[in-house]
């Protein structure tokens, strides 16, 4: 890896040949790397430039986090959102090297996260929609938290989210979920939200939905 970029990832070129490929960058969940999404690269469109990164806190004894979570035996867990917030920065600047170091469309920049991954997922976009098309968020949440103050005076014109959850999510409660499609609705931004019967995963269904939903944005 060279040192231009500031986060380590795994690519897949376009099967289609093109100095200005649609690109999707994924951002894997907790205590995962970078070969968790990337596992699923090959059933997506063949025109994307796809990146799969990996997150920059290693988690012993292996994996690794976009932020830390700490167990407490009062209020339960929480997320460390000084940590999410520098993660959410590093992606916005990764973002820039992937536009400086690949041939990928700066005007097309698509993000899928899963679980924290896909936390941070709504954190860049709805912080920097400049830089965002659309986003695919499984099975996460919106942290209001870790988003950059003034958000909600952002021009989200060209955002849309396609979002999904596990029904019985044992990791993160459906019901925090659920608050995700209101509040995009309540920022006017363009979204879909889906939930399948499965846990804290992605099921069969979900996937072909997602990748129709992300064929027909691309």
């Amino acid at each position: 890896m060279t040192q231009e970029f500031s986060l380590q990832h795994i690519i897949r070129e376009p099967k289609i040949k093109s100095d200005n490929a649609p690109v999707l960058i994924m951002l894997h969940g907790y205590g995962s790397d970078e070969n968790d999404l990337f596992s699923f690269a090959s059933e997506l469109p063949e025109e994307l430039f796809i990146i799969s990164v990996k997150a920059p806190y290693k988690m012993q004894p292996y994996g690794n986090a976009w932020y830390a979570i700490h167990w407490d035996n009062n209020d339960g867990k929480f997320s460390d959102d000084l940590q999410a917030i520098k993660s959410r920065e590093t992606i916005k600047d990764f973002i820039g090297e992937v536009i400086k170091n690949y041939p990928v469309d700066p005007e097309n920049i698509n993000l899928l996260g899963f679980s924290q991954g896909s936390i941070l997922s709504y954190a860049v976009a709805l912080s920097y929609p400049e830089f965002i098309n659309n986003v695919v968020a499984l099975s996460g949440y919106v942290n209001q938290g870790i988003l950059k103050d003034g958000f909600e005076n952002n021009d989200f014109s060209n955002l849309d989210f396609y979002c999904s959850h596990g029904s019985v999510d044992q990791v993160i409660p459906v019901d925090w979920a659920r608050k995700t499609k209101p509040f995009l609705d309540n920022l006017n931004i363009k979204n879909a939200y889906s939930e399948f019967p499965v846990g804290h995963g992605v099921a069969p269904q979900n996937f072909f939905e997602l990748k129709e939903w992300l064929k027909n944005r691309i």
